[in-house]
C-alpha cells in the first residue's frame, strides 16, 4: 500500500514515516499541502494521512481540493487540534477520520487498515481468498491445509506460514484486497515504492514469479491480464 504523507514538521514526520515503512507501507513525504499536491500528479496513492497546521494552504484546504479532484482514497486527518469545530470541519471537508495527536503508531495503524478496507469494501483485518489467510494486522500470511483423507471427522485443518519478503508481502496485499478484479502493473509498482526510490517495473515481475512459485503448490494462480496486470485467483477459475 503507498501512502502519502503530508507533515510539516520534521521530526514527527519523520517517526511517522518510519513506523508505516515497517509496517509496509510505501510512503512519501511531503512538507506542504503544494508538494502533496505535486506528488500526486505524479502516481497514485491509496491512503493520505495530512496535518492540519500547514504553511499556506492548511490541511481544511488540501482535503476539500483532494475531492474537488476526484481522489477517491481515504483521507486521515491527524492533528495536535482536539477542538470540536476542527474535527466536524475536516470530516465535512471530505476527511474519513480525524485522530488526535499526539497518538500511539499502533491506533495509527490500525484505523488505516479500516480506512483501507472499508476503501476496498472488506470487512476483516483478516483477507481471504480460498486456501489463503493474509493477517493484516499481524502481518502474517498462511494457507490452510485441507484434512487426510481418513482423518477424524473432529481433526481440524492445518495451516502452514508463507514466508513472504516485505515486498513479496505488498503485492500479495494489494492483489488479495483487488481480488477478484485484477490490478493494474502500475499501482502494484507504487505500491512497492516511494516518490525517492528507483525501481522498475521488471521488478514487479519479479515479485509475481516469487509469488506464483509460492502459492501455485496450494492451488492459488496470479494470472497475467494482457496489457493490464494480473489477477489472484484460485487455480483452475476462469
Amino acid at each position: 500500500m503507498r501512502a502519502l504523507l503530508v507533515e510539516d514538521d520534521v521530526l514527527v514526520a519523520s517517526g511517522i514515516k518510519l513506523g508505516l515503512v515497517q509496517a509496509g507501507y510505501a510512503v512519501d513525504w511531503a512538507g506542504s499541502a503544494e508538494r502533496a499536491l505535486d506528488l500526486l500528479a505524479q502516481g497514485a496513492f491509496d491512503i493520505a494521512v495530512v496535518d492540519l497546521g500547514l504553511p499556506a494552504m492548511d490541511g481544511f484546504a488540501l482535503t476539500q481540493s483532494l475531492r474537488r479532484d476526484g481522489h477517491t482514497f481515504p483521507v486521515l486527518i491527524l492533528s495536535a487540534r482536539d477542538a470540536l469545530n476542527d474535527r466536524v470541519q475536516g470530516l465535512d471537508d471530505g476527511a474519513d477520520d480525524y485522530l488526535v495527536k499526539p497518538c500511539a503508531l499502533p491506533e495509527l495503524l490500525a484505523r488505516m487498515r479500516a480506512l483501507l478496507r472499508r476503501s476496498q469494501a472488506a470487512t476483516s483485518a483478516t483477507l481471504r481468498l480460498g486456501p489463503l489467510e493474509l493477517d493484516t494486522a499481524h502481518h502474517t500470511a498462511y494457507v490452510h491445509l485441507p484434512v487426510p483423507p481418513g482423518a477424524a471427522a473432529q481433526q481440524r485443518p492445518q495451516r502452514q506460514l508463507l514466508d513472504l519478503g516485505p515486498r513479496e508481502w505488498a503485492v500479495l496485499e494489494y492483489l488479495l484486497l483487488q481480488a477478484p478484479k485484477p490490478s493494474q502493473k502500475e499501482r502494484l509498482l507504487q505500491a512497492l515504492t516511494g516518490h525517492d526510490q528507483e525501481i522498475t517495473s521488471n521488478a514487479v515481475e519479479v515479485y509475481i514469479s516469487r509469488l506464483r512459485t509460492k502459492l501455485e503448490p496450494f492451488g492459488l494462480a496470479i494470472k497475467s491480464i494482457r496489457g493490464f496486470g494480473y489477477r489472484l485467483d484460485l487455480a483452475g477459475a476462469t
